[in-house]
């Protein structure tokens, strides 16, 4: 039955671009839905260049929020009246929530990615992790993981602006919580494979591997995982990424990015509406198709 679009209807959306390839407002109206809310979740495509103004009719317009996705998340940290902590660090805006006429910036790409891991049974909380990358989904996951009390965060990256962006972070995070965070070059072959031996998890936080190139990968061969070793990948196009089928020929727990992106969806949805996103549903009727 199609969903009655009334006066009284509330908007929510997804502001990005490309967007069309987006599994956002499938997962979110199918949640509305099922909850029986009165909203409607729309995509629209936005540059970096018309992010002010898409902010600033999403105000007029009365939004209840929005998410951002690329190449908005950090532009939309300094046209938010306010922040949060794991923002604030980590420079990144995922979720907007518009309240009071104030348009409140989060970052749930972190949660999301913990969330996930621990409802597929490795909680890291506590445990060490090893990132590659130093982009935006690696920031977000290392401010999380920081935040909430993971216990080591080695991230690799080769030296550029991304690479000193993160070794500030990583500053402030150490400062600021118990965890380790370092930052280190891949160049070093030897160290990058005693850090992924001695990790509880192994992250692609990289966009290596993505469609339409498959064959791309951030580490060589599959070597550097070994059995048992929590794998996952921030891509979920593929699939399965060559990442991914490099870890699982040496016996480790591979995951891709569908979780997270459920789960730091779940968390956004939770901040507009208070209401907790029926995830097995929209992993029943989503997600499954998916994978």
């Amino acid at each position: 039955m199609a969903k009655t679009i009334t006066a009284k209807t509330g908007l929510l959306g997804v502001l990005g671009s490309p967007i069309r390839h987006s599994l956002s407002p499938a997962m979110h109206n199918l949640a509305l839905e099922e909850l029986g809310l009165d909203y409607a979740y729309l995509a629209f495509d936005v540059t970096e260049e018309q992010l002010k103004q898409a902010l600033d009719g999403l105000k007029l317009l009365g939004f209840l929020g929005c998410n951002l996705t690329m190449p908005l998340k950090k532009k939309a940290v300094e046209l938010c009246d306010e922040v949060s902590e794991a923002v604030r660090i980590s420079r990144s805006v995922n979720t907007i929530v518009h309240k009071n006429g104030k348009l409140i910036g989060h970052t749930t790409d972190g949660t999301g990615f913990l969330w996930a891991m621990r409802e597929n049974g490795h909680a890291l909380i506590g445990k060490s992790i090893t990132i590659m990358g130093a982009g935006g989904a690696s920031v977000s996951i290392a401010t999380q993981g920081a935040l909430d009390g993971v216990k080591e965060i080695t991230i690799f990256n080769r030296l550029g602006a991304s690479y000193d962006a993160m070794t500030k972070i990583a500053e402030q995070l150490n400062e600021k919580t118990a965890c380790r965070v370092r930052v280190l070059t891949p160049d070093d072959d030897e160290q990058l494979r005693y850090e992924i031996k001695k990790s509880d998890c192994l992250v692609n936080a990289t966009s290596l591997g993505m469609a339409p190139k498959e064959d791309a990968c951030i580490l060589p061969d599959s070597t550097y995982f070994h059995k048992g070793l929590v794998v996952a990948d921030v891509v979920y196009n593929p699939r399965e990424t060559k990442f991914m089928k490099l870890a699982k020929a040496s016996g480790a727990i591979v995951y891709n990015g569908l979780d997270m992106l459920l789960y730091q969806g779940a968390k956004s949805f939770e901040l507009w509406t208070g209401n907790k996103m029926p995830v097995e549903v929209i992993k029943e009727k989503i997600f499954e198709k998916e994978r």
